[in-house]
């Protein structure tokens, strides 16, 4: 079977390939690419794997740079885009679950294709668009199969994460995992406590943005990782509900965080602390989950302190929360709110020090009252008349 490489990163790179063959030596376009461009995906950063060792790459290219030298991988610079080219290799035995101990260069693209994770991803194409499919992954791609390549135990021992990835692969391809692998997840979970909570993150956030949330998620739970993940042991019923949601694809991983941690009703800010995740995306997931609580009838004020990334998130999970729910009305509701930011209020700390009034905290509880008041629509967001109530308010509360 022939791939046809008109993909333009296909393109640039063929010469690189075709420069190694010339030496004497093979290579081959592998991993993700291969994959994603047999299933009409658009394809990224394109991976080689060649027979030459990482000295006899770099006698043949002027260019390169040792970014991975101690397992096989140089990159070679052509015309200002870098390509990995990675020596075939075999692996030792996995002491943590996550690294070998040592890597063996060889010449044989067999000995290479049988350590990787998945069929699908164990496919090899020559710069002719020849494929090579060693452990049959082009029937597991049409079938929409995940099938671990040899035996399952081992890959799995072999590298732990490789159980996420299979629930990833299913929800971001809407393939299924085949019965002898999931049952091989099933019985090593366990294995994932051994993965850093960065990996195991990295993959359950493609993993909520999927086509296919819905049994990615579901066999996230029947095999029993969700138990070795932060905060999620003891809640199967849970994220069984949360799958249950329509399998609209989330638009970004804030919008799938919020719905399933309003959900599972856990706390943002500790949860997702607890998954090392950014402070950016703990402050939106926790405005969003805050907003989501005051829902059908959130008041301005509600509105006004989630701010307009978390109106928009919220708008997207309540729909599919309550699928009759008006996310429009929704962000019309916040687009006329009378000021959306705080540096939008027509009185600062200045004009009231102007007017007399002390430094302090109580000119910042003056400034706060005027502002809520002025998001509620008491008061117009005019200086002149919200100078002359503040210094009303203040009189009171002398």
């Amino acid at each position: 079977m022939q791939l046809d490489l008109k993909q333009p990163d296909f393109q640039a790179a063929i010469p690189i390939l075709k420069k190694i063959e010339a030496a004497g030596y093979e290579a081959y376009f592998v991993g993700g690419s291969v994959r994603d461009a047999l299933l009409g995906l658009p394809i990224h950063d394109v991976d080689i794997a060649s027979s030459a060792y990482p000295e006899e790459i770099k006698r043949i290219f002027k260019r390169t740079v040792d970014t991975g030298i101690e397992h096989g991988t140089v990159m070679v610079l052509d015309h200002g885009t870098g390509y990995e080219v990675t020596t075939f290799r075999t692996e030792s035995r996995y002491q943590d679950f996550r690294r070998p101990d040592h890597v063996t260069f060889v010449r044989s693209l067999a000995e290479d294709l049988k350590r990787r994770d998945f069929t699908i991803n164990a496919l090899a194409v020559r710069h002719d668009g020849t494929i090579i499919d060693l452990f049959d992954g082009l029937t597991d791609l049409k079938n929409h199969q995940l099938r671990a390549v040899g035996d399952p135990h081992e890959r799995f021992h072999e590298d732990a994460l490789r159980m996420m990835r299979a629930v990833r692969f299913e929800s971001q391809l809407g393939f299924h995992i085949e019965p002898a692998t999931k049952e091989a997840i099933t019985a090593n979970a366990p294995l994932l406590k051994h993965i850093s909570v960065e990996r195991i993150a990295a993959e359950f956030n493609r993993l909520l943005i999927g086509i296919d949330r819905r049994f990615g998620i579901q066999d996230f739970v029947t095999t029993g990782l969700f138990a070795y993940a932060p905060a999620l042991a003891g809640q199967r019923t849970a994220l069984w509900h949360f799958s249950e949601l329509p399998d609209t694809t989330f638009s970004g991983i804030a919008s799938g965080w919020s719905a399933l941690l309003f959900m599972l009703k856990l706390n943002p800010e500790a949860t997702l602390k607890a998954w090392k995740q950014s402070n950016d995306l703990i402050a939106v997931v926790s405005q969003t989950v805050t907003l989501l609580a005051k829902m059908p009838t959130p008041t301005a004020w509600d509105l006004y302190t989630a701010g307009s990334r978390a109106v928009a998130v919220a708008g997207e999970v309540a729909v599919l929360l309550k699928p009759d729910f008006d996310q429009q009305a929704l962000a019309a509701a916040y687009a006329q709110l009378p000021i959306h930011a705080k540096k939008e209020l027509a009185l600062t700390g200045r004009d009231l020090i102007a007017a007399g009034v002390r430094p302090g905290p109580m000119m910042g509880k003056l400034l706060h009252q005027v502002e809520s008041q002025v998001v509620a629509g008491v008061l117009p967001n005019d200086p002149k008349k919200l100078l002359s109530a503040a210094i009303e308010m203040s009189r009171e509360r002398q």
